[in-house]
């Protein structure tokens, strides 16, 4: 099969019942998304597949086939930081790390959806757990980008 990974066609022979989490950490060295919890509940597997935020844990790497996946590695173009991790930085909004990419890809995908109120935002990344309690922080530096774009 084929997979768009961050621009770049990857072929790869899978077991059907690869996950798309597996795929991108074990295939293709992709280490960016984590392995938290397994079951999509946690967060830190977020990836974008055509731009929307999946949990990459649930989803069998065969059904991106065709479609556009982006990890954390490919949100930089070049040397420059995306908007989000400029702001991520900025803000404070990480502590140990471990949840960071998911928190980073989840908030790319929010800022093309609507999110008019810091409120929002934070009900928008819910579903993405930060054990160190980095959420204030976290949600100020995606509100910001979120608003601005």
């Amino acid at each position: 099969m084929t997979l768009d990974v961050n621009g770049h066609e990857q072929d790869l022979r899978l077991d059907n019942r690869t996950t798309l989490l597996d795929a991108l950490r074990e295939h293709l060295g992709l280490t960016g998304a984590k392995k938290g919890c397994d079951h999509g509940q946690c967060g830190a597997c977020t990836v974008l597949l055509d731009g929307r935020r999946v949990v990459s844990c649930l989803v069998l790497a065969c059904s991106a086939h065709g479609a556009a996946v982006t990890t954390v590695e490919g949100l930089s173009a070049g040397y420059g930081l995306h908007p989000i991790q400029e702001a991520f930085i900025e803000h404070d909004a990480l502590q140990c790390g471990f949840c960071t990419p998911g928190q980073i890809c989840s908030a790319v995908g929010l800022t093309a959806e609507e999110t008019a109120s810091p409120a929002a935002v934070r009900e928008a990344m819910s579903g993405n757990i930060c054990r160190c309690g980095a959420y204030t922080h976290i949600a100020a530096a995606v509100y910001e980008v979120a608003a601005s774009s």
